[in-house]
């Protein structure tokens, strides 16, 4: 006899399949189980290099992953500006129409690829991979080492520009994952701990972002850099060991929901992949608009974190 599926049943079984799908995923994966899977029908591969860290010396038509489809970071709509703020998560009706148009369906397991030419290029992968996950989409990776790794394994390359069969994104937002500024404003009552993802010399307040209207990090933050979780050879790769160890030498304090920002939100995806799906950290949020929403008005604290001889000139107005 056969079975009929109402349109009920086919939405529970395609959520089904994708908690299946996204218990088996990994955050990183390797170049070989990519090439293990490339003829999966259920795969989906977002290659995501653009001109950060020179990820575009080779182009997408000049060389990707087989079967993947072309989301360049700079050049399709993954952020947008709100309220003045560059950098916010866009609306949830524009990505599911991007994400539609990379051939994504619901069931899919995503497999995002940066370019594997540095920290801020693997900043893009973990972005996007944040996206996906902030959008009720668990069955998302990131391949470790990316497009460079892919070449430098001697793996298959295609050419060219294919032709992506458009697929049906419905997004489920997991607003939890999102830290408002009115959340920082009040992070003490609200047990936030907050992270900065930044360089050193911006979270000391020696530099800053030209949309930030001052220097500085927000009040009480700790630094843990986005550079400190890879290893560069023949490819920049994400190292848990080394996440491990970055993470262990910050005053994280045990009770306190972790917050990651930046300048906009890019560098702190890093981190918060770093803490939310390698450590393993519970309920790890992630400051969208960071120090240029923060900063955009003047009223709110900013810390300058100057040391020794800095400070004592500052003082004296040297």
């Amino acid at each position: 006899m056969a079975i009929r599926l109402t349109t009920l049943g086919v939405a529970v079984a395609t959520a089904l399949a994708a908690q299946a799908a996204s218990a088996s995923v990994p955050p990183l994966v390797d170049t070989d189980w990519l090439a293990d899977r490339l003829q999966d029908d259920n795969l989906a591969i977002v290659d995501v290099r653009s001109p950060i860290d020179n990820g575009d010396e080779v182009a997408f038509s000049d060389g990707h992953v087989p079967g993947a489809a072309d989301a360049g970071y700079a050049d399709t709509a993954w952020r947008a500006e709100r309220d003045g703020v560059i950098g916010q998560l866009p609306p949830i009706e524009s990505l599911e129409g991007l994400i539609g148009t990379l051939g994504v369906d619901n069931a899919d397991t995503v497999v995002v690829v940066p370019a594997g030419t540095g920290p801020t290029d693997f900043g893009s992968a973990a972005r996007v991979y944040w996206t996906f996950k902030a959008l009720g989409h668990d069955a998302v990776t990131i391949l470790n080492g990316g497009y460079q790794g892919w070449v430098a394994a001697d793996q298959p390359i295609a050419t060219g520009q294919p032709r992506v069969e458009p697929g049906t994104f419905e997004a489920d937002l997991q607003s939890r994952m999102l830290v408002s500024t009115s959340d920082v404003e009040n992070a003490d009552e609200r047990g936030l701990q907050l992270i900065d993802a930044r360089p050193s010399a911006f979270y000391e307040g020696e530099r800053k972002h030209p949309a930030a209207r001052v220097a500085g990090t927000l009040p009480s933050a700790v630094n843990l850099p986005h550079s400190s979780f890879g290893v560069d050879g023949d490819a920049w790769r994400f190292d848990p060991s080394r996440a491990e160890a970055a993470i262990e030498g910050v005053s994280l304090e045990a009770g306190r929901r972790p917050v990651s920002f930046c300048n906009t939100g890019h560098w702190a995806t890093t981190t918060w992949f770093a803490l939310s799906e390698v450590q393993g950290l519970d309920n790890v949020g992630l400051y969208d608009g960071s120090m240029v929403a923060w900063t955009a008005n003047e009223s709110r604290p900013v810390d300058v974190a100057k040391r020794g001889l800095a400070r004592i000139l500052e003082f004296f107005g040297g």
